[in-house]
């Protein structure tokens, strides 16, 4: 069972890495913005959930060949309300431009630690 997974994980990364991506563009993974519950354990469902007014963070799927900050496999600070839904090989993403990124954290090994600023 886990040959399988790790095969639908890999058809999936492959056909994922056949979209290519035009101008300052970045796919990152869509934050969770399903059903939550209240304190008191009410079932809010999503369409109920008010706009969330904060940032959230994702990681970083698919890379633009203009972007200059942003690498495959960082994570970034967004308003989820700058980004448009897609659906890649029936998965949700978000897709941003790398003006809407707020902040950058580099991957946990150190390398890229300078995120650059976007002008």
């Amino acid at each position: 069972m886990a040959k399988t997974a790790s095969a639908s994980r890999s058809r999936k990364k492959r056909q994922r890495d056949d979209v290519r991506l035009t101008g300052d563009r970045l796919v990152v993974e869509h934050p969770d913005s399903g059903e939550h519950k209240s304190r008191s354990g009410l079932l809010i469902p999503a369409t109920a959930v008010p706009a969330p007014k904060r940032c959230l963070w994702s990681e970083v799927v698919l890379v633009g060949p203009d972007v200059r900050a942003v690498h495959t496999g960082d994570r970034v600070l967004f308003l989820p309300q700058a980004g448009l839904e897609v659906e890649l090989n029936g998965e949700d993403y978000l897709l941003l431009r790398e003006r809407d990124v707020q902040a950058v954290m580099s991957s946990p090994d150190g390398k890229d630690l300078q995120p650059g600023q976007y002008l």
